[in-house]
């Protein structure tokens, strides 16, 4: 059986990610391929209760390092609970963040070396790595102006400061720099309808 395509959505907080997944995902079943549609922190069981640490508390909860050590258990669960299994029976899958969000949070902004992160990514994804990786761009004020209007009640990296935001969306930039052939950045700055048209326009032409 032909494995499937493993494609991850990226970005700061706000730019719109979560709901162009599920547009894809869409997109994808009605042209036939079966979906697995899914989420980091988190996508399988176990992955979620490490989710709820991750995710909520104080922005100061965790060190980078703790941070990075826990995104990747909770990795390593969805990657062999979910992930490899759909990818195997040739399923299409769409994750809303992965590994290249602690690249960019806990590395880029966090300031956690860049070498302890890649040594985590080579023992727990290994060759599994995505197929394709949409980099979501939006300036870091805009991103989060948009995550306070929708009022999420998982805030805790939003608390992080603009300092630490900023990093990040260069921390996503430079990433979509060293890594030409699976990463292309969509401006999420445009509408929804337009950023859409990019994605599928990006989808068709890398992975058809």
């Amino acid at each position: 059986m032909t494995r499937g395509r493993f494609i991850t959505l990226e970005g700061g907080e706000g730019a719109g990610k979560s709901t162009q997944a599920r547009r894809l995902a869409e997109a994808l079943r009605a042209v036939g391929h079966e979906v697995v549609l899914t989420r980091e922190p988190g996508g399988s069981p176990g992955a979620e209760v490490l989710r709820e640490v991750l995710v909520n508390g104080a922005a100061d909860r965790w060190t980078p390092t703790a941070e990075a050590l826990l995104m990747y258990a909770a990795r390593s669960d969805h990657l062999d609970r979910l992930i490899r299994p759909a990818l195997a029976r040739g399923a299409w899958v769409i994750s809303d963040r992965f590994a290249d969000s602690s690249r960019a949070y806990q590395g880029a902004a966090g300031g956690l070396d860049p070498a302890f992160i890649e040594a985590l990514d080579r023992g727990v994804v290994g060759e599994d790595q995505p197929d394709l990786t949409l980099i979501f761009d939006l300036p870091a004020s805009a991103g989060l102006a948009r995550a306070a209007d929708r009022g999420a009640a998982e805030a805790r990296f939003e608390g992080k400061g603009a300092a630490f935001h900023e990093r990040l969306r260069e921390g996503f930039a430079a990433i979509a720099r060293a890594h030409p052939e699976r990463c292309v950045m969509i401006d999420a700055d445009a509408t929804p309808d337009a950023v859409f048209d990019r994605i599928w326009t990006v989808v068709r032409e890398r992975l058809a």
